[in-house]
């Protein structure tokens, strides 16, 4: 199991924030051992209806921390919602955060910035794939967080206790979704483990099906650019099947290009193929020591191969290989109602045998009230 860091003060000269190049920002997140995807520079080009902006932490003229700000204007008006998806990328474990907070907010309040929302990548608690496969066949267990975690973090404590003095608002999820990024993700732990390792943490039903994909003849390769459009067809199917709204295919070409250009081997398109039929379809994304399942699709026909089960194996074995420490099979709810329909998306990342974590969610900083009370207003009442 990962094991979760502990409180290390930060002490010196204050800090201050500016703006940095894209290639500052990128050489101090190449430093770091990982940080989210959604925090690189390159994401700003995924996302061209926000103004994306880098941001650096500075003391005594050194780089200590940096951020993706996304920048969301106001209908008829030149103000905006600053947004740090998964971030910022500074030190969370500081008993002080405010000295890194304040001079943020400041800095995007000069840029016309009436609020802030940002993740903090930083873990509160986690639970055991078996405390989940428990939580799920037992009928009076309702919610994940109805159940004792494995382990809680002294660090997530203090930043949601910092955040709540310093003013911060979270953000409310349904059902462990918040407006932006999950609360619930589902992980992996891979530092120190060997493939054996992992495949022995899996479940009967998903060992059994890795071996039934290879008995049948399922080819699993790393494809390409090219590969995009035959995911993307294979994903509007599991869209339509599945009754979710697809991203177009220019969404999952832009992002191709964008993180490929920042780093090689940051994205990679999977495909497994039976008898020449594409029967499950992935992207996967690295950032130094993390690897992320971001996309899956797969065929209703041809099931019973389990190429999905086939892919996601190849996907773990190539982040391992790439000395990945965790795989993230990304967002999960919170739900263990064996009536709820989420239910069995649970169960299928259950079965890898890895660990459920929630972060400390999305929270927001009101910098003009008033804009903020109409925005507040505004996304309430969405339908």
């Amino acid at each position: 199991m990962t094991p979760l860091p502990t409180s290390k003060p930060i002490t010196g000269p204050p800090l201050t924030v500016q703006t940095i190049t894209a290639a500052e920002h990128a050489a101090f997140i190449a430093a770091r051992s990982s940080a989210s995807f959604l925090q690189t520079p390159a994401w700003a080009r995924v996302k061209p209806e926000w103004r994306g902006e880098s941001i650096g932490w500075m003391r005594k003229g050194e780089l200590v921390g940096a951020a993706l700000v996304l920048y969301r204007q106001l209908p008829r008006l030149k103000r905006f919602l600053a947004y740090l998806p998964e971030g910022p990328v500074i030190d969370w474990a500081d008993d002080d955060l405010s000295l890194w907070l304040e001079p943020m907010a400041a800095h995007v309040k000069t840029q016309g910035a009436f609020g802030v929302r940002m993740g903090p990548p930083v873990i509160t608690r986690r639970w055991s794939a078996a405390q989940i496969k428990d939580g799920i066949a037992d009928d009076s267990t309702f919610r994940l967080t109805d159940v004792s975690p494995l382990e809680r973090s002294r660090e997530g404590a203090s930043v949601v206790s910092q955040l709540r003095e310093l003013g911060w608002r979270p953000q409310a999820a349904e059902g462990g979704f918040a407006a932006g990024q999950p609360q619930f993700n589902f992980v992996i732990p891979l530092a120190g483990r060997s493939e054996d390792d992992v495949l022995k943490g899996m479940n009967q039903l998903w060992r059994r099906n890795i071996k039934k994909a290879a008995k049948e003849g399922v080819v699993v390769e790393q494809g390409g650019r090219s590969d995009l459009k035959s995911f993307h067809d294979l994903y509007v199917h599991t869209a339509e099947r599945d009754h979710f709204t697809p991203r177009g295919l220019a969404y999952f070409e832009t992002m191709y290009d964008a993180l490929s250009a920042e780093a090689p081997g940051r994205i990679t398109v999977w495909l497994a193929r039976h008898e020449g039929d594409l029967v499950a379809s992935t992207i996967a994304i690295r950032v130094g020591s993390h690897a992320w399942y971001s996309y899956g699709a797969s065929s209703s026909e041809k099931r019973e191969v389990r190429g999905s089960n086939a892919v996601q194996w190849e996907m773990i074995r190539d982040a391992l290989a790439n000395g990945a420490e965790v795989y993230d099979l990304r967002g999960i709810t919170d739900t263990l109602d064996s009536g709820d329909s989420h239910v069995g998306l649970i169960q299928f990342k259950v079965g890898t045998g890895g660990e459920a974590v929630e972060y400390v969610g999305e929270w927001d900083l009101p910098l003009s009230k008033p804009l903020y009370a109409a925005f507040d207003l505004y996304m309430r009442r969405r339908p």
